[in-house]
């Protein structure tokens, strides 16, 4: 294991050792409802092959891509039985690599210049289920931001991205042909899966499916994707919560109001 590779840092360790026991459980469960044969899985934006050997020592067939010829090389040193293939997640090639039971993607959505193309690649390849984790940003609009990140292997490989908000990314997953969204009942034990005083995650789990999903760890997307209409934009106030969100509804349907009775007048 290279020590000075940033894969290994601190912080990722201790984002593994929270999120391992989650994907293990659910993983596990999600194998259990496909019989005896053995599941196959992509890990895409799979790193240096972390969780490409979970899904491995998972009993699933698994295939780790990446876009960085020095990531995908360095899997290989760490991993030599297991398969890698340098793949841009944005190129819609992607979906060329064929289907997969699961489609596993963590830490890579919100590094893309187009994270919809990633989802509908995902709907193309996935015959059963996703697992998408990482960063959201903080709104309850399905808002994409356009940030910069830095220049560095675990960032977007144009170090510019488009982060979404747990809304949009379940929007997109739902326009994309997946019927079915579950968050986890039990979130990894990291401080970035904890809700703030707004409402908001840093990270989320999100799984996705075609048709419905009983799983033991999952529940429900509870939530509406948006109450804002194309033809009745109103600029997203974020990352407003609770008091401040009520006021915002009000202002709306003050709006709304007064362009009936303008109607209704003229």
């Amino acid at each position: 294991m290279s020590p000075n590779w940033i894969f290994d840092q601190a912080h990722y360790q201790a984002l593994n050792a929270a999120r391992e026991p989650v994907v293990r459980r659910l993983a596990s469960e999600f194998r259990s409802t496909l019989g005896s044969v053995a599941p196959t899985a992509i890990d895409v934006g799979c790193g240096v092959g972390y969780y490409t050997d979970v899904l491995d020592s998972m009993g699933f067939r698994v295939l780790g891509v990446d876009a960085r010829r020095d990531n995908i090389e360095e899997a290989r040193k760490r991993y030599p039985q297991l398969q890698f293939q340098i793949a841009d997640a944005e190129d819609p090639k992607l979906s060329d690599f064929g289907k997969f039971d699961l489609v596993f993607c963590i830490g890579l959505f919100y590094h893309l210049e187009n994270p919809f193309r990633l989802i509908r690649s995902f709907s193309s390849m996935a015959s059963h289920v996703v697992l998408l984790e990482g960063i959201c940003y903080p709104s309850h609009e399905p808002a994409l931001v356009l940030l910069d990140e830095m220049d560095s292997n675990d960032q977007g490989v144009n170090a510019v991205a488009y982060y979404p908000s747990e809304v949009a990314l379940v929007k997109m997953l739902q326009r994309s042909g997946f019927s079915e969204c579950y968050l986890l009942k039990l979130a990894p034990a990291h401080p970035d899966y904890r809700e703030d005083a707004h409402g908001f995650r840093k990270r989320t789990v999100l799984i996705a499916a075609k048709s419905s999903l009983e799983l033991e760890s999952l529940k429900r997307w509870p939530g509406v994707i948006s109450h804002i209409h194309a033809w009745d934009p109103l600029p997203p106030l974020f990352p407003l919560a609770g008091l401040k969100d009520r006021a915002r509804e009000l202002l709306r349907e003050v709006m709304r109001r007064q362009r009936i009775w303008r109607n209704s007048s003229a």
